[in-house]
């Protein structure tokens, strides 16, 4: 038995365009907005071959192919220049290795691999995604460094966004990267050093913030934030690739819906179903509390944007139970009603080339066995591990 399969309404666009770049001033701080692929290949690359003395870079999927190559030989010509090139990748999620680097390691730079191993942390990732120039200027976002983040709203590509940043938070992004780096760099560093790195991370409490996520007892900064706004929050918009958070968090979305306003735009169209799955096991109790539910699937979705009234969170977390309590993860938080009312511009110029997801929907969609396969989504999404199911499409 098949998924029924959920048709766009008449008159959504054949071929869905990202919006323009943007560039704007928040809290003393150069920002530019990437949605397009092509533009956020070009920024990355640029601040590699633009700088002078150091490129600090931190990405979870790294692939040998040919945007992989091409950043590759950006670092080794940057090393080659003089500049201290250090480069870590997530042993599990990057599909590279030392032979991959060799050039890059002979021109002087420095590549890392954080890994697990076979040990009771095995399942934990490197989530993040960021890039860092002179310690001047920064890259982040949800997208990693292979040709399908950067191919724009092709079939195969991601619908992503990408931030360059320039001002006095990348001191912060410089300050994490070292405690990472230096975690990696020790063969025999403990796990717990690592966790009290997150534990005890201080975002400051200034208009634009970094916040670390990962294992730690409590919450980290990434969370604990998330979870105050959410609590306090009467208008909510949110475009994620990944959604299957734990039950605090949807109560407090509902509580924004029933107050004001809430609004989800999810993946449609993914490389993994089971993602898909693991959001539509949520959908019904959402929706019977007013949530306004869209899926966008004319092309595959990675973006990671919450806007809750004039905060803004941006960069490597999704918004399921692995991005909020395991996996290291980067966000950017920054309170400006400016920028809010910007990306709220963005998220409206999907939701409205998405399909509305209703209770009628759901009734129509939500069978027995689709019900099993959507919890079954969920359990292996958000308790095993996304990488993993990947594999397991489970008819989605």
């Amino acid at each position: 038995m098949t998924e029924p399969i959920a048709i766009a309404p008449r008159g959504l666009p054949a071929r869905f365009q990202e919006p323009p770049a943007l560039a704007l001033v928040v809290a003393g701080h150069g920002l530019q907005l990437l949605p397009g692929g092509a533009e956020r290949l070009a920024a990355l690359l640029e601040l590699v071959e633009q700088a002078q003395q150091t490129v600090d870079l931190a990405f979870y999927i790294y692939e040998p192919d040919a945007v992989g190559a091409r950043v590759r030989d950006a670092l080794v010509r940057a090393a080659a220049r003089g500049v201290k090139v250090r480069l870590v990748v997530d042993g599990f999620g990057a599909n590279v290795d030392a032979a991959f680097f060799a050039s890059l390691t002979s021109a002087g730079g420095d590549f890392r691999i954080f890994s697990q191993g076979w040990t009771r942390h095995y399942l934990i990732r490197n989530h993040q995604k960021f890039l860092i120039a002179d310690g001047k200027q920064a890259m982040l976002g949800g997208f990693n460094i292979a040709d399908d983040y950067f191919a724009g709203t092709r079939e195969e590509g991601w619908s992503d966004l990408g931030l360059v940043i320039e001002g006095p938070v990348v001191t912060d992004l410089v300050r994490w990267f070292e405690r990472l780096y230096g975690w990696v760099s020790c063969s025999k560093a403990p796990w717990h050093s690592i966790r009290i790195a997150v534990r005890d991370w201080t975002p400051g409490n200034g208009a634009m913030q970094v916040l670390i996520g990962g294992p730690t007892l409590g919450l980290s900064s990434w969370a604990a934030s998330l979870l105050h706004d959410l609590g306090g929050g009467r208008r909510l918009d949110m475009i994620i690739a990944y959604f299957s958070p734990a039950a605090g968090f949807l109560r407090r979305i509902a509580h924004i819906a029933r107050r004001g306003s809430a609004r989800l735009v999810l993946a449609g169209k993914s490389d993994n179903g089971a993602t898909i799955g693991a959001a539509r096991s949520l959908y019904k109790y959402l929706l019977k509390r007013g949530t306004k539910i869209s899926e966008f699937s004319l092309t595959k979705l990675h973006t990671k944007l919450i806007v809750i009234d004039d905060v803004t969170y941006l960069g490597s977390a999704n918004f399921d139970m692995r991005s909020l309590y395991l996996n290291l993860e980067i966000m950017l938080r920054i309170d400006d009603a400016a920028l809010a009312a910007q990306l709220r511009a963005y998220i409206d110029r999907h939701a409205a080339a998405a399909v509305p997801i209703t209770l009628d929907w759901h009734r129509a969609n939500a069978g027995v066995v689709n019900r099993v396969r959507w919890v079954l989504s969920w359990f292996l999404v958000a308790v095993v591990d996304y990488t993993v199911t990947r594999r397991l499409n489970l008819g989605q």
